[in-house]
């Protein structure tokens, strides 16, 4: 048996957010294992932290069909685990893009992490279909296609998602200041997802690449599915930072 923290990342004024499962202890389980207790689970990602003496603790993520490189929230709610319901922080967690600094600012926890993403022009038919005014790929490193829409109600009114790979839609509601988004990722069993925070790194990204090279935003997400949530974004020539709220919700025991 072993503990699962059953967290809400990204919550907004305490309500909504994105749940997670950080589970810290992964003596005798392999990849399978993992990936059937994410699967079983249920939430659009879980996360498995191997702490060993003298070095960072490394994530694993895994969805419910796959396992991830890097992403956001559950980063930030394993930074909120260690640094908060732990034995304090290591400074930094280790995962499949290499380390992530992660630091408590009140009541907010942020990552930092690896700001060097590759971005190319798009002309995908998901673009075309929804009336992109901005398309791009940006490489997470899984190919996430970002795609700028006219108006927080365009966003609101995506209805089909996309039938495969990872697409963020996302207009201004208040430019330079405020967006609404949406996250789709289908083929890793994951139709639609509250709150993103590796697609915030990829707007990011895809700011950086039309000139904007630093900025700040607050990132709404959620309201479709009933889990309004907020992601504080910021990005400059040294780096890029999310952070936002989280809440536990429980701490389950694991038969496994």
């Amino acid at each position: 048996m072993r503990h699962c923290y059953v967290l809400r990342v990204f919550t907004r004024d305490g309500e909504g957010g994105n749940h997670l499962g950080v589970i810290p202890d992964v003596t005798g389980l392999t990849r399978d294992g993992m990936q059937s207790i994410a699967a079983e689970l249920g939430f659009s990602e879980t996360v498995f932290l191997d702490w060993r003496e003298g070095g960072n603790p490394y994530a694993r993520i895994f969805t419910p069909a796959s396992e991830l490189p890097f992403a956001g929230h559950p980063l930030v709610g394993a930074a909120w685990v260690l640094t908060r319901m732990g034995p304090g922080g290591p400074g930094c967690i280790e995962c499949g893009v290499g380390e992530v600094a992660i630091r408590n600012v009140g009541d907010e926890t942020w990552i930092d992490p690896p700001f060097d993403q590759t971005v190319s022009e798009s002309s995908s038919d998901v673009a075309q279909r929804l009336g992109a005014v901005h398309a791009c790929v940006v490489a997470m490193p899984l190919p996430y296609t970002v795609l700028e829409l006219r108006s927080p109600l365009d966003v609101s009114m995506v209805g089909r998602p996309p039938d495969d790979g990872m697409v963020y839609v996302w207009a201004w509601e208040e430019r330079g200041v405020r967006i609404r988004s949406r996250f789709f990722a289908r083929e890793h069993g994951v139709v639609e997802d509250p709150a993103t925070g590796s697609a915030a790194v990829a707007f990011a990204a895809s700011m950086r690449e039309r000139g904007e090279s630093s900025g700040s935003v607050v990132i709404h997400q959620g309201q479709e599915m009933g889990y309004p949530s907020r992601i504080e974004l910021r990005w400059d020539e040294h780096g890029v930072h999310i952070g936002g709220e989280v809440a536990r919700d429980e701490v389950r025991v694991l038969d496994v």
